[in-house]
């Protein structure tokens, strides 16, 4: 089980958001690419960068934050990164510039087509980010809901050929009331790809959980607030997922 740091950007500084508010953003860090220096030295695996200007805008604004990241982290973990993706020339860039994975969230429900050709072009690399409330969709940066089952458009986009789908419960983001598991195994049940939860994690009672149905399918869980605010310590957390995850391999 991978713990993921997020970093969330907005005017080139590290935020975080209450469920989706733009408004409603705590700064944490002015420096993106020594935020994202320090958790590769926390031992993270893997990051997660998420451009909110771009996902309101509908194309990348953050862009030499991003480089920032991608220069500080190296060649040392992989960087998944989503807002703002809505073609694939932009895929390719990021692609090009060091970013691992490219997350598609709303132009994957918008048009799906797009999503199609990018999972055919850049095979292994494209993610897909369904912010859902209630079992519904949601898009464009959460701030408007649709009518789409999110099941019924997990199993489409599987079928395109998605590296993996990563899962926010936006009624739960960044407000450290928990993981909404059930929903989360719902999910990765109708599924064979990877599923990545993401929004409510508080506390290590929320890893042991995630943990607990990993055997789902569920392969990580993205943390941001409760991180950053130090009701999750992100060390301690990545510890007990792998003692929880390999307990053979951690007692040898």
């Amino acid at each position: 089980m991978l713990i993921i740091p997020a970093i969330d950007l907005k005017d080139g500084r590290c935020v975080r958001l209450k469920q989706g508010v733009m408004a409603d953003a705590t700064v944490f860090s002015e420096d993106p690419g020594a935020m994202a220096a320090h958790w590769v030295k926390q031992g993270a695996r893997r990051l997660h960068v998420v451009d909110l200007n771009g996902a309101a805008a509908g194309k990348p604004r953050n862009e030499s934050a991003i480089r920032a990241i991608v220069a500080a982290v190296g060649n040392q973990i992989p960087v998944q990164l989503g807002g703002g993706i809505r073609d694939l020339d932009t895929i390719e860039r990021y692609l090009d510039s060091g970013i691992s994975y490219a997350i598609i969230g709303t132009a994957a429900v918008k048009t799906p087509g797009f999503l199609h050709d990018a999972c055919t072009a850049f095979i292994g690399h494209v993610m897909v980010a369904l912010d859902a409330k209630d079992g519904k969709v949601a898009v464009d940066g959460w701030s408007k809901m649709t009518g789409h089952d999110v099941i019924d458009l997990a199993k489409k986009f599987e079928d395109y050929g998605a590296e993996a789908i990563i899962y926010t419960d936006i009624g739960r983001d960044g407000m450290l009331t928990g993981v909404n598991i059930d929903a989360t195994v719902e999910l990765a049940r109708q599924l064979t790809v990877p599923i990545i939860a993401s929004g409510g994690i508080t506390n290590l009672d929320d890893i042991k959980a995630l943990c607990q149905v990993e055997p789902e399918g569920i392969v990580g869980a993205i943390t941001g607030r409760a991180v950053y605010q130090g009701t999750l310590d992100f060390a301690a957390a990545q510890k007990l997922a792998d003692e929880l995850s390999n307990p053979k391999a951690v007692k040898a």
